[in-house]
């Protein structure tokens, strides 16, 4: 009896949205995370001083009689993506595994000699550690992001998408009871359902592929694929040939595929998509890493409102696969620029359930 009554009353939690952070939570569960009040927040610890600052400030900006009122037409926060609210380090980014499992293990496709090559480099780097450790070979973020272009290319958008599926329905690295589809920090999700309950307008703007984000983020964080901004692929028609897009019109019996790398977002590049595919300057952004201090100190550079920016800290060794070498180089960029630190390890009470364990 004791048992049906657990099972109900969790039931109920869950289908509130307030996830219970015993079990790792799925999909759905993850899309049913409502926060609409700072009562409503469940994977934050009491204690966060992060926490208590973030509600503070939409409590304010939201006030209609606050000096500091933002008008929700105005109301724009930005989300660096892995690291700061998906895993990054089991052992590495999701679209540079899905990169080496097309590379390396997928039976159906066979790379060219030169990105056979260097995904192996890439895989060899990720295994002796120096992802996380800041030790990666220089370039190789442009180099990965060009041949992970090009294993992909002559795919159509629709198998893309299908591809993306289907890898997010493998188990993470280093990280027990947990797919890449999962992987999500509850905290951070729990973030950006509150700022969309307080009407803010959120955007994705990572470093990684923009359909395969569109793709892990769809039906998860409520967030239009429009407001998903990130690395673009050359996309053309199937019947497009050498002719330029310029000149070429998309005939009906036409498809879309995917072409080779266009140009990484990342670091300035973040501020300039913001500028262009936005055009409005956000009050609130949130990144993990030195990659994202254009994005963050654009926030709070001669804002007419009252602005602030987060830096995710990697510093929680026991229940994900932090870093304490790159989570002090983190917090001395955060206290250098003026960010609110977030602590994974002592702001979190959960990252993706307690059932998720460090594989020793």
């Amino acid at each position: 009896m004791k048992k049906k009554i657990l099972a109900a009353l969790t039931a109920g939690l869950i289908a509130l949205g307030s996830f219970g952070a015993v079990d790792a939570a799925t999909r759905d569960e993850i899309a049913a995370i409502q926060v609409k009040k700072a009562k409503d927040f469940k994977c934050w610890t009491k204690d966060s001083v992060a926490h208590k600052k973030l509600v503070e400030y939409v409590t304010d900006v939201t006030n209609k009689k606050s000096k500091n009122f933002i008008p929700v037409e105005d109301r724009y926060a930005v989300f660096d993506m892995d690291g700061t609210f998906i895993c990054e380090s089991a052992p590495c980014y999701f679209e540079w595994m899905l990169y080496l499992e097309r590379a390396l293990h997928d039976p159906d496709y066979t790379p060219s000699p030169e990105d056979l090559e260097y995904a192996k480099m890439v895989d060899a780097e990720i295994r002796a550690g120096h992802f996380m450790t800041g030790k990666f070979p220089k370039g190789i973020d442009a180099g990965e992001a060009k041949s992970q272009q090009s294993v992909f290319a002559g795919m159509t958008v629709k198998d893309y998408e299908a591809y993306v599926k289907k890898f997010m329905n493998k188990p993470v690295e280093g990280l027990t009871n947990l797919k890449w589809g999962e992987a999500f920090y509850l905290p951070m999700v729990e973030v950006i359902k509150y700022l969309k309950a307080n009407d803010f307008t959120v955007y994705i703007v990572t470093g990684s592929d923009r359909p395969t984000m569109r793709v892990m983020s769809s039906g998860i964080l409520n967030i239009p694929s429009d407001n998903v901004i990130g690395t673009n692929p050359q996309i053309f028609a199937a019947h497009q040939g050498n002719v330029s897009a310029d000149d070429y019109n998309y005939r009906q019996d036409d498809y879309l595929l995917r072409g080779q790398l266009t140009q990484k977002n990342l670091k300035m590049n973040k501020v300039v998509v913001i500028e262009d595919e936005i055009g409005k300057q956000p009050v609130l952004a949130f990144g993990n890493s030195g990659g994202d201090t254009s994005m963050l100190n654009y926030a709070l550079a001669d804002n007419k409102y009252k602005s602030l920016s987060f830096l995710v800290i990697c510093d929680d060794t026991e229940r994900e696969l932090g870093n304490i070498d790159k989570a002090n180089k983190c917090i001395k960029l955060a206290d250098k620029n003026g960010w609110i630190k977030i602590s994974m390890r002592d702001d979190f009470k959960t990252i993706y359930g307690d059932n998720v364990k460090r594989v020793k």
